[in-house]
């Protein structure tokens, strides 16, 4: 049996969090869940988080990352996620945003010899765009930095992707790509949409991504996802 996360508070499904409660409420105990884009492969039961793979950020360029941060960028909101923990230094207005919407709160601790499946970097979108241009000129040979909102700069190991998570949870199940469906509303939505037998795009998807995908949904306000649930797996 994999080594469990012996408690479970956050747990980001394609990088969309949201708390135990919710999971439970849903039925979602021993249903495959993609965390941090892919970088955490697992299912929970009973409160208890099973691990079937993961991606950690290399540890020696995690390091230089919180440096480069910190000495460099201290205006810039920094989240931390390793299993199921969301760590924070501080908690400034961004945290709050951000707790709001995932409706959990972090754990206030220090980032030293942490590990982390994702870093979370917030801040306004000017600060961002400058942060994300110093990062990808550094030497960062092993890490992928990505924008997911225009202010929102989220970092994982290069290996991470929510189309590699695809792969690997349909390969660990014995299914074929074919017998697969997404669903996702953002550009990095784009090759896991292409990827699975039924593609979804989101009707609130940027128009590019809708051309990436073999079917349309409702919008995230209209109960678009469970409308492709309805529609193109329970009929």
């Amino acid at each position: 049996m994999p080594a469990p996360y012996k408690k479970l508070s956050v747990i980001n499904v394609f990088g969309d969090g949201f708390s135990q409660e919710i999971a439970e409420k849903l039925g979602l105990e021993n249903v495959p869940m993609a965390c941090y884009n892919g970088a955490l492969l697992g299912n929970f039961k009973d409160g208890v988080f099973y691990n079937i793979s993961e991606h950690l950020i290399n540890i020696k360029e995690l390091k230089a990352i919180l440096k480069l941060l910190s000495k460099n960028f201290p205006e810039i909101s920094v989240s931390l996620y390793y299993g199921i923990e969301w760590v924070v230094e501080k908690l400034d207005k961004w945290v709050l945003i951000e707790s709001e919407i995932v409706n959990s709160i972090p754990k206030i601790d220090t980032f030293i010899e942490k590990k982390a499946h994702k870093l979370l970097l917030i801040g306004n979108s000017k600060e961002i765009k400058k942060l994300f241009s110093v990062l990808q000129n550094e030497n960062f040979k092993d890490t992928d930095f990505y924008l997911s909102k225009e202010n929102y700069l989220e970092i994982t190991a290069n290996n991470v992707s929510k189309e590699h998570a695809l792969k690997e949870l349909a390969k660990h199940y014995g299914l074929s790509l074919a017998e697969t469906m997404t669903i996702g509303d953002n550009f990095n939505d784009i090759p896991m949409l292409e990827s699975a037998g039924i593609g979804v795009a989101m009707g609130n998807a940027p128009k590019e991504v809708k051309s990436h995908a073999t079917k349309i949904t409702s919008s995230n306000d209209k109960s678009g996802v469970s409308l492709a649930i309805k529609t193109y797996v329970l009929k």
